[in-house]
């Protein structure tokens, strides 16, 4: 019994000491979506933070494809040693279980939870030529000239794609789904006039606004953001729409408990500091951090009620 006890306690005092010498060499996260979007743009700030904080590099590694779910799957094959991580969003990690008949990885069961980084908010954006200053506008135009218009998002079954085909059937109009492998590819070809609508979040459109050749008409949160207060929410003229995006960071399965709180305290160390705060508002984001007890609550939440969505849109995989 005795020796039972001690090799409990030398197996814990093994596992702390692991996850404080972690990380002793560069660690990868996974980000399935092409660089320069917003969920890209959000985890490069806070994980150059982090990087900062723990004298070691945390590297963004984009791995496109197949609506995210090549990268995915990527990151639920690795090894659950804590040196390689998934950026989850709603798209891989809430909207694909729901949208695809049969994925190569469980979002569930392959994954689970270190850290909530952030959330924000989607903009609405169009092409220049567009003839409408409003979202009311938008949606007469659609309606006088029924299927149109053509809206981009960064893939199929993306985050951009529910939340427009969710305002699309809020507001009864339609409108043609041009999938993407990414928000900036996306907002690339709104800004060329392929496209005529975008939902994506701020960072994807931010390099194209000077131009003049997009124009962002309104927001997906229920209210005004404060560091952009003139874009009107959807929700002034779709009653009740309330949809955005988030990053989490999510492990293999397997991985120890102590390497994902230390990766927890330390992120959620980053995202207070008034400097990446700073960072994130200007991209439209607001920090998250906490435990990954919490990271695990607000993705079982996420998950549900994105699978509400799939099912209210009747969107399915092509």
């Amino acid at each position: 019994m005795v020796k039972c006890v001690v090799a409990l306690l030398l197996l814990a005092a093994g596992t702390v000491l692991q996850a404080q010498e972690w990380p002793n060499r560069p660690v990868k996260l996974i980000l399935p979506c092409a660089a320069g979007g917003a969920a890209d743009v959000v985890t490069r700030i806070t994980m150059a933070k982090v990087s900062e904080q723990m004298n070691q590099q945390f590297i963004v590694e984009n791995r496109t494809g197949a609506s995210g779910n090549i990268g995915t799957e990527l990151a639920a094959r690795s090894a659950p040693d804590g040196y390689t991580f998934l950026v989850g969003s709603p798209g891989t990690m809430a909207i694909n279980p729901h949208f695809f008949s049969k994925l190569p990885y469980d979002a569930l069961g392959d994954f689970v939870p270190a850290i909530h980084v952030a959330r924000f908010p989607q903009v609405l954006a169009v092409h220049a030529d567009v003839p409408a200053q409003t979202l009311g506008e938008l949606i007469s135009l659609a309606k006088a000239e029924p299927g149109k218009l053509d809206y981009g998002s960064s893939g199929n079954g993306s985050t951009g794609h529910l939340i427009t085909a969710t305002f699309l059937s809020r507001s009864g109009i339609t409108a043609t789904h041009v999938p993407f492998r990414g928000g900036a590819p996306a907002v690339q070809a709104l800004a060329g006039g392929h496209v005529q609508m975008v939902i994506d979040g701020l960072p994807s459109f931010t390099s194209f606004l000077q131009g003049g050749r997009i124009r962002l008409l309104a927001i997906t949160s229920a209210s005004r953001w404060p560091d952009a207060p003139e874009l009107a929410p959807i929700a002034e003229t779709v009653p009740e729409f309330d949809l955005g995006s988030w990053v989490v960071l999510f492990a293999p399965r397997g991985t120890e408990v102590a390497i994902l709180k230390r990766l927890a305290a330390e992120t959620s160390r980053a995202v207070a500091t008034p400097e990446v705060q700073a960072q994130l508002r200007q991209v439209g984001a607001l920090p998250a951090g906490g435990t990954p007890e919490d990271a695990q609550r607000f993705h079982r939440g996420e998950f549900e009620r994105w699978g509400e969505i799939v099912r209210a849109t009747g969107a399915k995989a092509e």
